[in-house]
């Protein structure tokens, strides 16, 4: 979907946009980041390359006249238009799968990747990847690839099933790789993973600059959701291979790394990056915006708020609760947030889970709310208990309104408390509970840290500091110019194609 907006101003930076099922299709902390960045830019020209789900999602946000475009990129709609290479072409596309798959697999090949997927991108570009992605060829070069003598993963006993399966997943992932391209200016991958691909791809065959900033640690909450996936280990190889992979390409390749936390950037360095290209930003709010919440509820409450979704662990803070009511009878769990499509399961499994407690009554889903600052005035404590996060807004905006907090060592979550709320390990409702209970019984103290947390907010991370900081970078970044790529986009085709050549045959001539 292509989403004109707007004439594009001449002589202004270009920044492109590279999210993945957030802005501006949903609401939600890293969306939030998005709107707030593109608002405080008017002078910049803005493009958004979106990966969404099915493609039908609607623009849930105001649109501003300095983004030019929105172009939608669904990852499960319907198969990509194209036609399946033919020939020689075929043969080198062949080739270059083989040695990506065998980058996936094998420890001893892993510097095949990069041009592997360099070579796959080209393919996109032409509209030919995903088709031959489809075809029985590729279903044949997995099938060769992992059950080659000495692969751990041969060990797993592969099936036809697990093929069929692993091939779907990598087909609808490296869909990103057909969207249309930045030419100029920069592209801003605001997570890692496969919203990064269009990024990479600019970079490969452009040179445009690549910036990456990374809220939560992309590779860390794929191996958190993949723990519990429906699928045999021989997939979860195969996938998880390919998004460590692309996560260290990615690190390795950016010009500039701008994590939300430093936790991020412990990641970000054993994958690969260069420490000298890591600089963190906080995310900021605006002080104004969320002013102190005003007088507490006259019954004791915990309030949450954010997306209903298994990275945000309401299981554990439906458990602690319940502790907590254990002792504090008249306790109340207000939960503010939607659900998004896909989620009702996980929602109904958490209701479930307050029935079986016998909290029903005591613990309510409240929806989406019209003013988030109700969401975090409607509790003395405001609780986070995601087992993975980058910087939370609902955190720093919680610290704005003034109110205590309890949350878990997760992200950046320590950095943006210090000493102003609790902050209690993961997955722990005893922890929490416990914590939980220590606040609501001491009211000096939860005002004292309401009143510091709103102070550490306006001294730290303010969205006006937020803002001229990523200015800066895009003008820092479109300075730089074309960025040559370590093989151009157009080199001389007749030596590469000698070279993929010479390597399927090496490889057992999967791709002939």
């Amino acid at each position: 979907m292509h989403v004109p907006h707007g004439a594009r101003r001449p002589k202004s930076t270009r920044v492109t946009l590279l999210t993945e099922g957030t802005y501006p299709h949903s609401h939600g902390g890293v969306s939030v980041w998005c709107d707030q960045l593109v608002g405080g830019m008017p002078d910049m020209d803005f493009d958004v390359v979106a990966v969404t789900g099915t493609g039908r999602e609607p623009i849930v946000w105001d649109i501003p006249p300095h983004v030019s475009r929105v172009v939608a990129v669904p990852m499960w709609g319907p198969a990509p238009e194209g036609r399946p290479p033919r020939g020689r072409r075929r043969n080198q596309l062949a080739t270059a799968y083989e040695q990506f798959l065998t980058a996936l697999l094998d420890p001893c090949a892993e510097d095949r990747f990069g041009s592997a997927l360099y070579e796959m991108a080209r393919a996109a570009a032409d509209g030919m990847l995903s088709p031959f992605l489809r075809g029985d060829r590729a279903i044949g070069i997995l099938t060769a690839v992992w059950n080659r003598p000495g692969l751990a993963v041969r060990e797993a006993r592969p099936t036809l099933h697990d093929a069929l399966t692993a091939t779907a997943l990598l087909e609808h992932a490296l869909r990103p790789l057909a969207a249309p391209l930045p030419e100029d200016g920069v592209a801003h991958a605001v997570s890692g993973g496969v919203a990064a691909l269009p990024g990479l791809a600019a970079l490969e065959r452009h040179g445009v600059p690549l910036l990456l900033t990374e809220h939560g640690v992309y590779l860390r909450e794929r191996y958190l959701g993949y723990r519990t996936a429906p699928y045999r280990w021989p997939v979860k190889a195969v996938v998880l291979g390919f998004f460590r992979l692309l996560a260290e390409e990615t690190y390795r390749r950016a010009a500039l790394i701008t994590p939300g936390n430093r936790y991020n950037r412990l990641w970000e360095e054993q994958g690969g990056a260069d420490p000298a290209s890591i600089r963190t930003v906080y995310n900021g709010v605006d002080p104004a915006a969320f002013p102190p919440a005003g007088p507490e509820p006259t019954e004791p409450t915990l309030s949450w708020a954010g997306r209903v979704d298994p990275i945000k662990d309401l299981e554990t803070l439906i458990r602690a609760f319940a502790l907590a009511q254990a002792q504090l009878p008249t306790l109340r769990l207000r939960l503010f947030g939607g659900t998004p499509r896909g989620g009702e399961a996980y929602r109904e499994r958490c209701e479930a889970l307050a029935a079986e407690l016998g909290h029903a009554d005591a613990v309510t889903f409240e929806g989406r709310v019209d003013d988030i600052k109700d969401a975090y005035a409607a509790g003395n404590v405001v609780m986070l208990s995601s087992i993975s996060e980058g910087f939370p807004f609902t955190l720093i905006e919680a610290m704005s309104c003034g109110r205590a907090t309890v949350s878990t060592d997760v992200g950046g979550v320590r950095e943006a408390v210090g000493d102003t709320g609790l902050v209690v390990p993961p997955r722990d409702p005893a922890a929490m509970a416990a914590a939980a209970l220590e606040l609501l019984g001491d009211p000096d103290r939860r005002r004292a840290m309401g009143e510091a947390a709103r102070l550490r907010v306006i001294e730290q991370f303010t969205l006006r500091q937020t803002v001229d900081t990523f200015r800066s970078i895009y003008l820092e970044l479109s300075a730089l110019g074309r960025i040559t790529p370590r093989e151009p986009w157009t080199a001389d085709r007749a030596t590469a194609d000698a070279e993929l050549a010479a390597a399927g045959a090496q490889s057992g001539s999967l791709a002939g």
